[in-house]
C-alpha cells in the first residue's frame, strides 16, 4: 500500500466524519427543493396523461435532470458560503458511492428509451403498460435507495435509515402492485414517483430542518 495513499484516504474519512452533522444540515433545502418538485411532477405527469413508455421516461429524465440541476446550485452556493471547494475529496468519495446505483437506474430507463425507439421504427405504438408504468419506477426507488444508503455512511445514520426505507417500499411496493393491471397503471405509476421521489424527500426535508433549528437554538 502506497504510504501517501493511506495518509490521503485517512484524510477523507476524517474530513468526512468532521463534516457528516454540516452534510446533514445542507441536505434539508434540497430534500425539499427535490420533494416539491417530485410532487409538481406527479401531479403534471397524471393531469397531462404522460404514459407512453417513451414519453414517461424522457419526462421523468427531465425531472431528475432538474431536480440535480437545483441541487447542484443549492450545494454550490452552501460551498462558497462556508468557503470550502465545492467537488473535495470528500464529495467525491459521496458521488462515487451513489454513482453504480444511480447509473442502473439510468441504464432501465434507456432500455425503455431503445425499445420505444425500435417500435417506432416498426411503425409500432408501444402501449403503456405494467412494466414501464409500476415496475420501472418501483426499480428506480429501490436503487435510488441503495445509492442514499451508501451515501449514507459518510454522514448521520438517519440517511442510511431513509435509504432502506426506499428500498423496503420498493420492494413492498413489487408485491402489492406488481399484479396491477388496466386503468389503475396510471395512478399507480404517478403515485408511486410522486409518494417516494415528492413526499417522502419533503418530509425528511422538513424534518432535517426542524431538528437542525432545534440543535441551533440549544
Amino acid at each position: 500500500m502506497e504510504p501517501n495513499w493511506a495518509a490521503e484516504h485517512l484524510q477523507v474519512i476524517r474530513t468526512l466524519m468532521e463534516r457528516s452533522a454540516l452534510y446533514r444540515r445542507a441536505l434539508a433545502p434540497i430534500m425539499i427543493l427535490a420533494g416539491s418538485i417530485g410532487i409538481v411532477a406527479a401531479a403534471a405527469g397524471y393531469y397531462f396523461s404522460i404514459v407512453q413508455p417513451v414519453s414517461f421516461v424522457i419526462y421523468w429524465f427531465s425531472i431528475g435532470a432538474a431536480a440535480v440541476c437545483g441541487a447542484f446550485l443549492m450545494s454550490r452556493r452552501q460551498a462558497w458560503q462556508q468557503s470550502e471547494p465545492f467537488w473535495s475529496p470528500p464529495t467525491r468519495r459521496v458521488a462515487q458511492a451513489m454513482l453504480p446505483a444511480l447509473f442502473a437506474g439510468f441504464a432501465l430507463g434507456a432500455l425503455v428509451l431503445l425499445s420505444g425507439a425500435s417500435a417506432a421504427a416498426r411503425e409500432q405504438a408501444p402501449a403503456p403498460n405494467r412494466i414501464v408504468l409500476v415496475c420501472l419506477p418501483l426499480a428506480w426507488v429501490i436503487l435510488y435507495g441503495c445509492a442514499i444508503h451508501a451515501a449514507g455512511f459518510f454522514m448521520q445514520r438517519g440517511m442510511r435509515l431513509f435509504g432502506w426505507g426506499m428500498v423496503l417500499g420498493g420492494s413492498g411496493g413489487f408485491l402489492a402492485l406488481g399484479t396491477q393491471t388496466g386503468p389503475g397503471l396510471v395512478v399507480a405509476g404517478f403515485g408511486i414517483m410522486g409518494f417516494f421521489f415528492g413526499a417522502l424527500h419533503l418530509a425528511y426535508g422538513i424534518y432535517l430542518y426542524f431538528t437542525e433549528q432545534r440543535r441551533n437554538d440549544a
